[in-house]
């Protein structure tokens, strides 16, 4: 694995759909408390060098959901709480953070996140967030064929199954990017 060094002046953190109803589900192989606890040291510590933070949550209703045949799909869950939307609020936002709000599993299709990573110099993402093989690795897709250098905080992610998680990290997130743990993230980042 080759050392980290991070570019505090073309680095944003991107954390995908830390919502209150995303968070309420089970998730494996870090429980949601895990991924929430370091998804906020990340968001701290960014904030604190004056570095971007894009919250980014998924919002659906039944004129913006997207409407495929498809063999699976997931099972209704009727109509949302007011605030299943809301980012929790141990992320916040905080005054200086972007909140972007996608309708579909990746953050870059239909949003204007890329045009606000390039209008800001960044050239490289941290990523983290729920569910690893839905909105982390749609939106890591993306940014892939965008160009992004991507860092993958693996211990602030999770997904509805430890396999799915594991599978999406060993064959796509390390052939797009580096998987790294929060900590390392953190320590490579430049002195405040």
């Amino acid at each position: 694995m080759s050392s980290l060094a991070i570019d505090g002046a073309k680095t944003a953190l991107v954390v995908i759909d830390l919502q209150k109803g995303i968070t309420s589900m089970d998730a494996q192989p870090n429980p949601t408390s895990t991924v929430v606890a370091n998804a906020a040291l990340l968001a701290g510590a960014f904030r604190e060098r004056g570095m971007p933070v894009y919250l980014v949550r998924v919002s659906q209703s039944r004129g913006t959901s997207l409407s495929v045949l498809s063999d699976t799909s997931f099972p209704s869950r009727g109509e949302m709480p007011p605030d299943w939307a809301d980012i929790v609020p141990e992320l916040g936002p905080a005054p200086s953070d972007v909140v972007i709000t996608k309708r579909q599993w990746g953050a870059f299709y239909g949003t204007d996140l890329e045009l606000r990573l390039r209008r800001g110099s960044t050239d490289s993402i941290v990523l983290c967030g729920i569910a690893t093989t839905y909105g982390v690795e749609s939106t890591a897709r993306f940014a892939y064929e965008y160009g992004f250098q991507q860092l993958f905080a693996e211990d602030a992610m999770s997904d509805r199954s430890a396999d799915a998680h594991r599978n999406a990290v060993e064959f796509v997130l390390k052939r797009i990017g580096r998987v790294r743990k929060t900590q390392e993230i953190l320590d490579a980042l430049p002195r405040p």
